[in-house]
Formats: C-alpha cells, structure tokens, sequence
C-alpha cells in the first residue's frame, strides 16, 4: 500500500512540474506572439532599419543573422564531426584523448561573454579582423563546437559494433566504413547537433556584439560588421527605442527557430523512415 502511495505521489509531482513548464514556456511565448505578430508585415520583412531601428523593417538583419549562422555551422561543423569520430572511433580509451574531451566539455559551460572577449581580442585586434562577419562566425564557431562534437559523440557510440564489424570483414577499409556504415546510421543524431548549434548561435547577443558589430546595413563581404536580430532585440529593448520593433522582432526570431526545428525534424523522420 506504502509502495503504490509512493508511485502515486511521485507520478502526481512529475505532472504537475510538467504542466508548470509547459505552461510557463506558453506564457511567455504567447505574450510574444500575441504582442508581436500583429506588428509583423511585408514593409517590416523587406525594408531597411531607418532611425537606428525605430522605422523600417529588419530585412539587412534578417540577411546578417542567415549569414552568421550559416559561416559559424559551414566552419564548426566539419570540425567538430572530425574531431568526435577521431575520439570515437581512432582514440578509443587514450588519456590524452580523454583530457580534451574533459576540456571540450569545460568550453560547454563557459559564458558567452568570455567567448566574444576572446573574440574581440584575438580575431577583431590581434587578427585585424575588425567588426565582420568573419570574426563572429569564427567566435560562434568555436562556442557551438563542444556541442556538435558532444552530439556527435554519442550518436556514434549508439551504432551496434556488429554493422563496423561487418562491414570490415566484407573487405572495407576503417575509413570507408566510417563514411558508408557509421555517419549513415548515426545521421540523424549528427543533425541533431547540428540544430542545438543553430539555435545557440542564432540566440547569442554578447559574442556577436563584441566580434560582428552592430552595423546596420546589408553585409556584401565577410569583412563587413553586421547586426543579428538577437543584438538588435537587445538594442531596441535596452535602448527604448521602439516596443512594437521589439516584440516583432521577438516574434519572427521564434518563428524562424520553430521553423527551423521543424523542418530539421522532419528530414530526420525522413531519413530515418528511408533507411529501414
């Protein structure tokens, strides 16, 4: 009786936690959207910001926020799948292998902000770099890496030994049993990665302010600053500069990422779906 008491508790507590995040996470969304869509138009997605972003629309961030995004996965992502296989699959076991990986996971925990100062002075000054794309896509790079490798990691480690196995004793190469076998069947963990990276590197606001700037113009190079919607979020919030630019502003960057997460979801169930 004590027993079934117990698990009745339990399973009652676990519930009701549940429904306070759920409920608190559709508080907070829908008092953006509801504050935000209505604000949301054609003139807001295709204008230019005027008056440091209190007339106008968005569509020079919008473009910013694609392009850092984009240089920040385009540089960590083949980095950070290398480095996971290497400590997977070639260095298995190894001390030293293990320290990084212990480093690797420090980085994960370390505030952005440490990250942009590191960015600001080595690739802004000490590179030349200046304000540009370029020295925030590699300072988001490295803040998205432990992540990508971490995901990696593990989705590695859940491809039976059998399929590696097998495929060696078919007279394929370790590398190329890698290539055909284990990234295929571990894709979609990889993918998974790959989104906790976007929606970290899409979300930052301290790095990109020390590293991209916050120009507000459309960036026509990777050594032009430029302004993510996050930076300008903050700006227009920290600033007063306009309440209704802020909410839309709010609102389309929860679009994109809910956009974003659900076509990466259903190309993972597509993947998957084909590959049985």
């Amino acid at each position: 009786m004590k027993k079934k008491l117990k698990q009745v508790l339990f399973y009652s507590a676990v519930v009701i936690l549940t429904l306070m995040v759920i409920g608190s996470l559709t508080a907070i969304l829908g008092f953006i959207l509801k504050n935000g869509l209505k604000h949301i138009n054609i003139e807001f997605l295709t204008e230019e910001p005027r008056r440091m972003g209190k007339e106008g629309g968005i569509f020079s961030i919008i473009i910013g926020t694609i392009y850092l995004t984009a240089l920040a996965l385009l540089i960590a992502t083949p980095v950070g799948v290398a480095a996971a296989i290497y400590f997977t699959e070639y260095s298995a076991g190894k001390k030293w292998a293990d320290a990084i990986r212990f480093f690797t996971e420090i980085l994960a925990g370390i505030p952005s902000i440490i990250f942009g100062l590191f960015g600001f002075a080595f690739f802004v000054i000490f590179l030349g770099l200046g304000w540009s794309l370029l020295s925030g896509g590699l300072t988001l790079a490295i803040m998205i890496l432990p992540t990508l490798i971490r995901a990696t990691e593990e989705s590695l480690k859940t491809v039976p030994m059998a399929y590696r196995e097998g495929s060696l004793s078919l007279g394929a190469s370790k590398l190329q049993t890698i290539i055909r076998v284990v990234i295929p069947s571990c894709l979609p963990g990889i993918l998974t990665g790959i989104i906790l990276g976007v929606g970290r590197a899409i979300g930052e606001t301290a790095a990109v302010m020390l590293t991209a700037g916050s120009n507000l113009k459309l960036p026509t190079s990777l050594l032009d600053s430029t302004r993510t919607m996050s930076v300008h979020l903050y700006t227009l919030s920290s600033e007063g500069l306009s309440k209704e630019k802020t909410f839309a502003t709010a609102a389309l960057l929860i679009i994109i990422v809910l956009i974003i997460n659900t076509l990466a979801t259903f190309i993972t169930e597509k993947y998957i779906a084909r590959s049985r």
